[in-house]
C-alpha cells in the first residue's frame, strides 16, 4: 500500500490495518484445531470489521439508488444535493473517469445508471459529505424525472416469449433476447420412445426455489484513500481482491498498479461478496474529493446493494424400472438472474453438469437456462447453482421411491455413483465417491426417541400447540458438488513464505491475497506452515495485492488451493534450508525433515538448530499452485470434463408438523460427508454446522419477497433466518477418503451440507403432512391451506409417527 495507508487506522481493536493475523503465538499443525487468530477479537467486539475503519479528514459516502425496477431517466439535478452545507460532491455516470461497465464475467453493469435503470435499488449517484447523516439527506435531494416502464419479471416469458422485452439491448444467446446463458446436456436417447418403454413408472413434477438472501451480519463497507501518485488505497471487506481491481481500474481510467487493496475485517459473505458493492462509488469520490472516503451500507441498502441466490423454476421427468433403476431423467432449470448478468453463466453451467444428482443415469436430457428480468440481480451463493437442483432431484428420488414402495435411501443406493462411475457429462469420478458407505452410516445413527408429553412442539415456546395434530416425518436429502473453479478457468493461487530467525527462535510468514471470510482459512495457513517448515512460530500477513492472486473465497477452493500453494512455498523455503545446511557444512541426508525448530533425520534426531542454520538470513519464496486443467461443457451436448473434484453429503432430518397450522420444528438432522482429509476439524465442523443452517433457512425460512420487481421485505424483521433456537441437534460422521490430485488429499466441505440439508427438511414435511411440497421455503399456509381431500399420511414409504 502506498504511505496513504498509514493514516488509516482502525475505529476500535487491536492492530494497524496492514499488519498481521495474530501475533505467531505457538499452535498447531495439519490436522489439528488450533485456536484462530481472530477469535478473541470477535469474541469480545474489539475486531475491526470494514465497517469500523476511519481515517483523518474522512468523508462519508452515500448512494442514490433508483425506487423502479425499469425506468428511463428523462432528468437528474444534482443542484440541490450540492447546494447543502457540508457536501463536498455528487457524481453521476458522466463523472466516471473510465469504463463506464463493469462485470465479473460479462461487463454490463453499469458504475452508475447510464440512460435507464433496470432493478429497484440501482445506483443513480453517489455523495460525499462531511457526515454519513448528511449524505444520506443530499442523495435524498437529488431530482430524478424517470419515465416508468412495467418490468419484466416472469421468468418464463423472458426466457420463452419471442414478444418479451428486452432487459437489454443485446442478449446473450441468439434467438433467445433475455437469455444469459442456454446450456443443455445429452446423454443417450432420453425422448425415444423405445427407451421411455423400458421404465415401469414415470413421474414428472414441478418445482420451485425462492430467492434467499446470503444474509451475512456485517453490512457492505469499504475505505478509499486517495494517493499522492494519482492512484487509490482500497480497504474493504470482499472475497477476491484480485478481481475486484481487474474491474475497478479500468472504470477509474487507473493502471492496475495504482489501485491497490487491502482485505478488512469481513462479517460473512456466502458468495455476496463477489461482485462489487462501495469499491468503485467509494474511490470515485476520493478521487475527486482528495480526501478518504469511507461507505456504509445500513441493512436496507444491502438487500439492494448486493446479489442473491437464483429463484429456479424447474420441471423435472424421472423414468424408472420397478426396481427403482433410473432409465432416463428429462430436466428443465429456468434460474432468474435478475437485471445484470454476474456469475449466471457459470451458475447454469453448475446447474446443468450437476442437475440429475450423484446417480447413474444412462439417458439424459438437461436444459438449463439463466436469463435477465428486472427482478433483483442474482449471482453467487453457497452451493452456486447445484443448491436448486438438488431440491428438484431429490424429491423426483423421494417421488420415484414412493410410487415404487421403495424406500427413500435404498433408492439413492441402488443408483448413486461411485468411484469409476461416469456423469451425464461424461466426466469420470476417478477420486472415491463413497456413498454407499455414507449411506450405512446415515442408517447406523439413531433415530431421536419420541417426545415427552412436554416436550417443546412447533411453535415453540409460545405454546401454539400442546401436540394436538403435530405428527413426525423423516427425509433424505444427498447432494454433489463440485469443488474450485470449473470449465476450464485459470484456477490458481499464490503464496509468499519467509522464514527467518526472530528473537532467538525460526519464524514464518506466510502471505496470501485468500480472502479471511470467516471460514478459518488464516488459521489452516498457519497450521500449513507449522507442518511443513517445523515451527511453532507462523504468523499470517494481512491478504492484499503486494503478492499476486489467489482467487475467490468461493467454490469451496480456498483449502484446496491456497492451501496447496502454501504447501509448495513451504516445500520451497524448506530446500532453501537443506541447501543452507550444506554451505554450512552439515551433512544433510536425502530424507530430512524440519521439526521442533531444528533440522532432523527421518528418525527425528537433531542435525541443527534452524536458528543456527538462517543467522541473520530469511529465506523466501513465491509458488504458485494450480489443480489439474478442466475444459467447458460443449456447449450443444454438454458433454466434457468440467469439474475438478466432487464432495458429496447425506442428511437425514426428522421433524414435527402441526398439520393444523403448518408449524414446523426441526427435531434433529444427521449428517455424513466424506472431506478426503481433516485439517483442522473445529473449523470444519463450523463449516458443516454453517452449511446445514442455511440449508434448513432456505428449506423453512428464508426468502426475499418480490412484487413487481420490488423488495417486500428488506430487513432482518421481515427476512427470516435461522437463530439458535431454529437449530436442532446436528449428528456429523466426518468420513476421510484422501483425494490423491488434492493437498493433503483433503475434500472442499464448505458447499455440500447446504445441498443436501433442504430436500431432506422437505422430504421429512412432506412424509409428516401427505402433502406434495414442491416449493421452498415451505410456509405455514402450504400445510394448513392445503387440500385435504386425500389423506395426507398415505404413502408406502412415508416414515410418520403420530405424536
Amino acid at each position: 500500500m502506498s504511505d496513504t495507508s498509514a493514516r488509516c487506522i482502525p475505529s476500535q481493536g487491536r492492530g494497524s490495518l496492514t499488519g498481521a493475523w495474530g501475533n505467531g503465538t505457538p499452535g498447531g499443525g495439519v490436522g489439528d484445531s488450533p485456536r484462530r487468530p481472530d477469535a478473541a477479537g470477535k469474541v469480545l467486539g474489539t475486531f475491526t470489521y470494514a465497517s469500523d475503519l476511519r481515517a483523518e479528514g474522512m468523508l462519508h459516502g452515500a448512494t442514490l439508488r433508483s425506487p423502479h425496477p425499469r425506468a428511463l431517466i428523462r432528468r437528474l439535478d444534482t443542484a440541490p444535493a450540492l447546494a447543502m452545507p457540508g457536501v463536498r460532491a455528487v457524481l453521476t455516470h458522466e463523472d466516471v473517469p473510465g469504463r463506464k461497465h463493469y462485470g465479473l464475467i460479462v461487463q454490463d453493469c453499469p458504475v452508475l445508471a447510464i440512460d435507464e435503470v433496470r432493478y429497484q435499488g440501482e445506483p443513480v449517484a453517489i455523495v460525499a459529505a462531511d457526515d454519513a447523516d448528511t449524505a444520506r439527506r443530499a442523495a435524498q435531494a437529488i431530482v430524478v424525472d424517470y419515465v416508468v416502464f412495467e418490468p419484466i419479471t416472469d421468468l418464463r416469458r423472458a426466457v420463452f416469449d419471442p414478444a418479451c422485452p428486452r432487459v437489454h439491448e443485446r442478449g446473450a444467446v441468439a434467438g433467445h433476447d433475455n437469455v444469459v446463458r442456454h446450456q443443455p446436456v445429452r446423454r443417450g436417447r432420453p425422448h425415444d420412445p423405445r427407451i421411455r418403454a423400458l421404465a415401469d413408472v414415470e413421474i414428472t413434477r414441478e418445482y420451485e426455489v425462492g430467492m434467499q438472501d446470503q444474509a451475512f451480519l456485517g453490512p457492505e463497507a469499504g475505505l478509499a484513500l486517495p494517493a499522492p501518485d494519482g492512484g487509490v488505497d482500497l480497504h474493504v471487506a470482499t472475497q477476491w481482491l484480485h478481481a475486484d481491481r481487474e474491474q475497478i481500474a479500468p472504470c477509474l481510467g487507473l493502471p492496475e498498479e495504482k489501485v491497490r487493496m487491502a482485505l478488512s475485517g469481513v462479517g460473512g459473505a456466502f458468495g455476496g461478496r463477489e461482485d462489487l458493492s462501495v469499491q468503485i462509488h467509494a474511490a470515485m469520490l476520493a478521487l475527486r474529493t482528495g480526501r478518504p472516503v469511507r461507505m456504509t451500507y445500513d441493512r436496507r441498502e444491502s438487500f439492494f446493494g448486493h446479489v442473491h441466490r437464483h429463484p429456479a423454476l424447474m420441471r423435472y421427468t424421472h423414468g424408472a424400472r420397478s426396481d427403482g433403476t433410473l432409465v432416463y431423467v428429462i430436466a428443465e432449470l429456468l434460474l432468474d438472474g435478475g437485471a445484470y448478468a454476474s456469475t449466471t453463466e457459470a451458475v447454469v453451467g453448475n446447474a446443468a453438469s450437476l442437475g440429475i444428482g450423484p446417480y447413474e443415469v444412462e439417458h439424459v436430457a438437461v436444459d438449463a437456462y439463466g436469463a435477465y428480468t428486472n427482478n433483483p440481480p442474482c449471482g453467487a451463493m453457497r452451493g452456486f447453482g447445484a443448491v436448486q437442483a438438488c431440491f428438484a432431484y431429490e424429491s423426483q428420488m423421494d417421488a420415484v421411491a414412493e410410487a415404487l414402495g421403495i424406500d427413500p435411501l435404498e433408492i439413492r443406493a441402488r443408483n448413486a455413483v461411485k468411484q469409476g462411475s461416469t456423469l451425464a457429462t461424461g466426466q469420470l469420478i476417478d477420486s472415491p465417491a463413497p456413498l454407499a458407505e455414507m449411506f450405512a452410516r446415515l442408517r447406523e445413527m439413531p433415530l431421536p426417541d419420541e417426545p415427552d408429553p412436554g416436550a417443546l412442539q412447533p411453535g415453540g415456546y409460545g405454546n401454539t400447540t400442546h401436540g394436538e395434530g403435530v405428527r413426525r416425518g423423516v427425509g433424505y436429502g444427498v447432494g454433489i458438488k463440485n469443488i474450485c473453479y470449473s470449465a476450464g478457468f485459470d484456477d490458481y493461487s499464490t503464496a509468499r513464505v519467509t522464514l527467518s530467525a526472530k528473537q532467538g527462535e525460526p519464524v514464518a510468514i506466510v502471505h496470501t491475497a485468500a480472502a479471511e471470510v470467516g471460514q478459518g482459512l488464516v488459521t489452516v495457513q498457519g497450521q500449513i506452515a507449522r507442518t511443513e517448515l517445523g515451527v511453532e512460530n507462523a504468523t499470517v500477513a494481512q491478504a492484499d495485492t503486494r503478492v499476486g492472486s489467489s482467487g475467490s473465497s468461493s467454490a469451496s477452493r480456498q483449502s484446496y488451493v491456497t492451501g496447496g500453494a502454501v504447501k509448495a512455498a513451504c516445500e520451497a523455503v524448506r530446500e532453501l534450508v537443506l541447501e543452507r545446511a550444506r554451505a554450512h557444512g552439515i551433512a544433510v541426508p536425502d530424507d530430512a525433515r524440519l521439526g521442533g525448530g531444528k533440522l532432523l533425520t527421518s528418525q527425528g534426531e537433531p542435525l541443527a538448530d534452524l536458528t543456527q542454520i538462517l543467522g541473520a538470513e530469511t529465506l523466501e519464496a513465491t509458488r504458485e499452485y494450480r489443480h489439474r486443467e478442466t475444459g467447458p461443457l460443449d456447449r450443444l451436448t454438454g458433454q466434457g470434463s468440467s469439474h475438478v473434484q466432487f464432495a458429496f453429503a447425506v442428511h437425514r432430518a426428522v421433524v414435527d408438523v402441526d398439520v393444523e397450522l403448518g408449524l414446523i420444528r426441526v427435531v434433529r438432522l444427521d449428517l455424513v460427508q466424506d472431506v478426503g482429509r481433516i485439517l483442522n476439524r473445529q473449523a470444519l465442523e463450523g463449516q458443516l454446522q454453517g452449511g446445514t443452517a442455511q440449508g434448513l433457512g432456505l428449506a423453512l425460512l428464508e426468502e426475499i419477497v418480490t412484487q413487481d420487481g420490488k423488495i417486500r421485505n428488506p430487513s432482518f424483521t421481515d427476512y427470516l433466518i435461522p437463530t439458535i433456537l431454529d437449530m436442532p441437534p446436528l449428528g456429523m460422521e466426518i468420513l476421510e477418503h484422501p483425494d490423491p490430485a488434492a493437498p493433503y488429499g483433503l475434500r472442499g466441505a464448505g458447499e455440500p451440507p447446504t445441498l443436501s440439508s433442504t430436500p431432506a427438511i422437505a422430504a421429512a414435511v412432506r412424509a409428516a403432512t401427505g402433502l406434495p411440497l414442491n416449493r421452498v421455503p415451505i410456509r405455514p399456509e402450504h400445510i394448513a391451506l392445503a387440500d385435504r381431500r386425500a389423506d395426507p399420511r398415505v404413502g408406502a414409504n412415508r416414515e410418520v409417527i403420530d405424536v
